[in-house]
């Protein structure tokens, strides 16, 4: 009897704990939601009629040429190392993840050392042709298309692997059958394959807008005026706060967009395909001229979206940067401690989370578990607002208490703060752990359960001594992921860090800001390093299932 009560208290408690979670981690949404309806003042009237429609047509056309450059990238690459058998698959297949490692505005950096005027690429050309300054024509790195090329170029793997992880799972049978009514394999796969294929690549391409619209490092180094340029503008420069959150809004409206044309997309499309169906796929054995153009095909993003940014870093780096070893080391303490505490956060509230959901499914937990990974679909930017007004509107109210009461002067607890920052990361990446955690917890039988509540143990003791032990591998996955998002996070650090606190990302992003492109590498190719982890991480989970799918 009493075991069963102190089972239905840790099951109450716990299903308090998850909507206490929930309700605070959707405040920032709340609060820059709210800002529709408070006044529209002479701030918002002055963005309206000088710069709003240049940050309306600029997110729409940097949307579209991503949208456009990801595709035509990540859905043929999908399409060669998933149906097509040709020597060097196998390092295709991992190797095309690798510019997710790499943050869009690291690239940009890069490429702006590269191919500016002072650069060796434009360098070369004057010395071996003779011409001078406007002699000739050169790409303009630093423009729209600079942007959207950059952000393609570190994009198209969410593409790729969702299009790929599609076509392994097609039927082979299905494609037999088209081929049998005199169909090619490129009319298979213009009316098949990529049919089947869409909710997949739709929902890789939703991913890839999403990071679109939050990026803020790329678009500001490159002068092109989008919402979080805006947002960042109206926050510091104009100081209305008001006005930046409504212009978040805007933003956000954005995103509810992509999610509901992600979701409208797959309606009603309903694929099956038995186990037996992919038994035993024909590859298509490719001749050596098609190798070659294969090769070509996708060596390019993987050396232009990674080998080539990373070597120049690491030359840059190793001969000409100037590192202060002292404060290079504190950049890279205070990064990787607020990483970490950032990760044991989001691990921690997945855990209650997704174990709440386990004990007690009814519609309310499941609402809360599930808006509270709503954060990683909104821009750092979004968030930074939503966090930054109503922690500055308390910490004034306890200020004024404060002084009233007790004449003591309190200063600020919680905005300014590095609560704030990890605030932020927990909402914007607390999605990336609970998928994690919820998997891991899936895997585990009811039945175990069972079996220790039975011997006495409460649900506490349950997820302590049995639950986090089976998952720890998935736990130790979901902290790295953490880590490594929090490590590239830049828009949210800029708005809500410490006064005189930096971090690798800020830092690198300072002083590129101040043109000194060199000087940037040694962070950026610390962020790039680190990153290199939770793709090593997928690239393994790849082949771990390629090999039990073959056996």
């Amino acid at each position: 009897m009493f075991s069963k009560q102190h089972a239905l208290k840790s099951t109450s408690w716990l299903s308090i704990s998850a909507l206490l979670i929930a309700l605070c981690l959707a405040l920032p949404i709340f609060v820059v939601t709210s800002a529709v309806f408070s006044p529209f003042g002479a701030t918002w009237s002055h963005l309206a009629s000088t710069v709003l429609s240049d940050y309306v047509i600029n997110s729409a056309l940097l949307m579209l040429g991503v949208a456009f450059g990801v595709l035509m990238i990540g859905v043929p690459c999908a399409w060669f190392t998933s149906v097509c058998d040709f020597k060097g698959k196998s390092f295709f297949t991992w190797a095309l993840l690798l510019p997710l490692a790499v943050p869009a505005y690291i690239v940009a950096y890069t490429y702006t050392g590269l191919l500016n005027f002072a650069g060796p690429v434009q360098s070369y050309i004057r010395e071996v042709t003779g011409l001078g300054y406007g002699d000739y024509w050169f790409f303009e790195v630093r423009s729209l298309g600079g942007a959207t090329t950059m952000l393609i170029l570190v994009l198209y793997p969410y593409v790729y692997l969702l299009a790929r992880a599609a076509f392994l799972e097609q039927s082979s049978n299905s494609l037999e059958v088209c081929r049998t009514l005199g169909y090619s394999r490129v009319r298979a796969f213009f009316h098949l394959s990529l049919p089947m294929a869409r909710p997949a690549i739709i929902a890789g391409l939703t991913l890839a807008l999403m990071e679109t619209l939050a990026d803020y490092g790329t678009v500001q180094y490159f002068g092109v005026s989008t919402f979080t340029t805006g947002i960042f503008r109206t926050f510091y420069g104009l100081g209305d706060a008001n006005a930046a959150a409504q212009l978040a809004s805007l933003l956000l409206s954005f995103v509810a967009f992509l999610i509901i044309l992600e979701r409208y997309s797959r309606r009603q499309l309903k694929y099956h395909s038995s186990s037996e169906q992919r038994a035993a796929p024909e590859l298509i054995k490719l001749s050596t001229k098609q190798t070659l153009s294969v090769w070509l095909y996708c060596l390019t993003p993987i050396a232009l979206g990674f080998l080539i940014p990373a070597t120049v870093l690491a030359f840059w780096s190793v001969t000409e940067a100037i590192i202060e070893w002292q404060a290079f080391f504190s950049l890279a303490w205070n990064s990787f401690y607020l990483a970490f505490s950032a990760a044991c956060i989001a691990v921690l509230l997945s855990l209650i989370l997704a174990y709440a959901k386990r004990l007690n499914s009814n519609p309310f937990i499941n609402i809360s578990v599930s808006s509270a990974g709503l954060g990683y679909a909104l821009p750092g930017t979004i968030i930074a607002i939503g966090i930054i007004i109503p922690l500055a509107w308390f910490d004034h109210q306890l200020i004024a208490l404060f002084e009233n009461l007790f004449h003591i002067e309190l200063g600020l607890l919680f905005s300014g703060t590095l609560f704030a920052l990890l605030f932020a990361y927990t909402v914007r990446f607390l999605a990336v752990s609970l998928g994690a955690v919820q998997s891991g917890l899936g895997k585990i039988k009811p039945n175990i359960d069972n079996a220790a509540k039975s011997l006495g143990n409460t649900n506490s003791q349950v997820l302590k001594n049995i639950h986090i032990p089976l998952m720890r591998s998935t736990l130790l996955t979901a902290l790295l992921i953490v880590f490594v998002d929090v490590l590239k996070e830049l828009p949210a650090t800029l708005i809500l860090r410490p006064f005189n606190f930096n971090t690798l990302a800020v830092h690198a992003f300072e002083l590129a800001s101040d043109e000194r492109l060199i000087d940037a590498a040694p962070a950026s190719l610390m962020i790039v390093a680190v990153g290199l982890l939770p793709v090593i991480l997928l690239s393994k989970s790849i082949s771990k299932r390629k090999e039990q799918n073959s056996q």
